[in-house]
């Protein structure tokens, strides 16, 4: 109680001036049919001509203002973690970002987080396209009124788009065809900010710009960026069709720290969202979770993330926040508290004065003003948008066969997969650990024999299955645990094996003595250094499977029979089963 009333306590206090309101662009909206702009894939958005131009323009724009004001690129992106103060008046007693992670409202209290920068991106482009030329102006002022804000998606086309790695770009300004230093290539501090934000033995201190996985001299490394996000693309793609297929429960859909005693289905949303944040930023700002808001890539990255999300709305409308303990807390919010539907989004407010969003009120993109282009939901009803919804992902994420070929294309390579009865069982590797142990963000690399010797190279070696990463800040001493779980798909790799002659079916009397036989597993830092599997005492890592009975039908997924549990593969070895722990989840 005492807990709720300080919370309550010191947001009143800091809200007694006029705050500012996040709507998300108001422009392009049909206030009578619901229709509003898509965010689009940024792959196409990036030849789009004006939109882009504009984009590009508003986008350098924000980063130069002045760090100091509420509006700036510095304070909207130090929102999320570092330096830890107050921003439009939310105060909070915590050392801690706003951002919530191991959370209950993980993918809520993006939504007006991206709602926020869009709006001054916005803004920006209405600016801008007053500037053009009278013969162009209309052209542009039409795509500033429509403009949103792009997403990548990791999912279909792994890879870093090629833009966003060039240290220049060309566009079209109001003063004609011009090359310049690349907004979204990186973020330069102006100035280095000092201690009292950003410690000066810590990430961000580091670096006069922000980067992504570094070499030594701390320059960013595109191409083994790439190499890692191809090696994992595989087991990127096929997890994010399962969640939007197979988990109908926001709570174990939503984050990585929910505990459930209905079985081993371990993967989430934000599971996912910290592979592609370290597998990109390790060692530099988008792997750290106080420095992460910095790097431009962030926004794209969180785009996709809030994309899913709405997919995933669509297709299961009817589940939600429930409350849910956050073990690890945020700058108002303390540690060990419940959050639930109505808990606030600080520092993001619905109005001028004291009121925030909360789950509630941000549960649709309508609020905000945009759409995605698999979420149309003007004009049709509640079935429809579900049906079209789904097609859609089974198209980009989880292909149906053709009656004649019963492989699920996209989820495993195409090949003839053995079947009892229109069925194939389908493998995953269960991961869970206490994420504040080792005192700094790691990996968890799985292989199908050992991996090399190179540490450096075990992110993107041949015999890697997947790897599961824990998106954590440093110096967690003062942490209480905090475990979370993740889980690398297996059935790729394994259908391989068997397509090679290596193991015999992909049922469990052949499966279990091979991986009992070959699956490995490494622990590795962001800063590239191997961990004994024994420091991190709180490791289970065991496999699970599945009957799969693949669905004639675009509109149709997948079904999933019941899960089995696999305790022989990895019981006995170092940060495997342990029969202690029961049923393990």
């Amino acid at each position: 109680m005492a807990k709720s009333f300080l919370l309550l306590s010191v947001l009143a206090l800091g809200s007694l001036t006029k705050a500012y309101v996040v709507t998300g662009p108001t422009g392009g909206v049909n206030l009578e049919t619901g229709e509003r702009p898509f965010r689009q894939d940024f792959r196409k958005f990036q030849d789009t001509g004006a939109a882009f131009d504009l984009y590009v323009q508003a986008l350098e724009r924000f980063k130069a203002d002045d760090q100091s004001k509420l509006l700036s690129y510095y304070e909207v992106a130090g929102i999320h973690g570092r330096p830890f103060r107050s921003w439009d008046g939310a105060e909070g007693p915590y050392e801690a970002g706003y951002c919530t992670h191991g959370s209950i409202i993980f993918p809520t209290w993006h939504r007006p987080y991206l709602s926020l920068f869009e709006q001054i991106i916005w803004d920006h482009a209405q600016e801008i396209a007053l500037d053009y030329p009278e013969d162009q102006r209309q052209r542009y002022q039409a795509a500033a009124e429509t403009l949103r804000i792009p997403y990548w998606d990791w999912a279909t086309e792994v890879t870093v788009p090629p833009l966003l790695n060039a240290p220049n770009i060309s566009i079209t300004t109001p003063a004609g065809l011009q090359t310049i230093a690349n907004p979204l290539y990186s973020y330069t501090f102006h100035p280095i900010p000092d201690a009292t934000d950003f410690p000066p033995n810590g990430l961000g201190a580091n670096f006069p710009s922000t980067v992504r996985y570094p070499d030594r001299q701390g320059k960013t490394q595109p191409d083994v960026v790439d190499q890692q996000l191809l090696a994992n693309g595989p087991a990127l793609h096929d997890r994010t069709c399962n969640i939007l297929s197979q988990q109908p429960n926001y709570s174990p859909f939503s984050n990585h720290a929910f505990s459930s005693v209905e079985g081993p289905a371990f993967d989430s949303l934000e599971g996912i969202h910290d592979d592609v944040h370290v597998l990109v930023g390790r060692g530099a700002h988008m792997g750290s979770v106080e420095y992460a808001g910095f790097d431009p890539i962030f926004w794209l990255h969180h785009t996709n993330v809030d994309r899913l999300f709405a997919i995933w709305q669509a297709i299961h409308p009817d589940s939600y926040v429930e409350p849910q303990v956050d073990g690890s807390g945020t700058f108002t919010n303390p540690p060990g508290g419940i959050e639930d539907i109505n808990t606030p989004l600080t520092p993001f407010h619905s109005d001028s004065g004291n009121n925030f969003y909360t789950s509630a009120s941000a549960r649709s993109t309508k609020q905000f003003g945009y759409s995605y282009p698999e979420v149309v939901d003007w004009g049709v009803s509640a079935e429809q948008l579900n049906a079209t919804t789904k097609a859609k992902v089974n198209a980009l994420y989880c292909s149906v066969s053709a009656p004649s070929n019963r492989t699920i294309q996209r989820r495993v390579p195409p090949l003839p997969l053995p079947e009892t009865n229109g069925t194939h069982r389908e493998w995953f590797i269960n991961v869970r650990a206490d994420k504040n142990e080792l005192n700094h963000p790691y990996l968890l690399h799985y292989y199908l024999s050992a991996p090399p010797p190179d540490v450096a190279s075990w992110s993107y070696a041949p015999q890697l299955v997947g790897t599961h990463t824990v998106f954590t800040p440093r110096n967690t001493t003062d942490q209480p645990p905090a475990v979370v779980r993740g889980q690398v798909p297996l059935t790729r790799r394994l259908a391989q094996a068997v397509a090679a002659g290596e193991l015999a079916s992909l049922e469990s009397s052949d499966v279990e003595p091979y991986l009992k036989k070959n699956l490995e597993w490494r622990i590795q830092s962001s800063d590239d250094a191997a961990v004994p599997t024994k420091d991190l005492t709180t490791l289970r890592t065991y496999v699970v499977s599945a009957k799969v009975r693949p669905v004639q039908g675009e509109a149709e997924f997948p079904r999933v029979g019941e899960w089995e549990v696999h305790a022989d593969v990895t019981a006995g070895k170092e940060g495997g089963w342990n029969e202690a722990d029961g049923k393990g989840y």
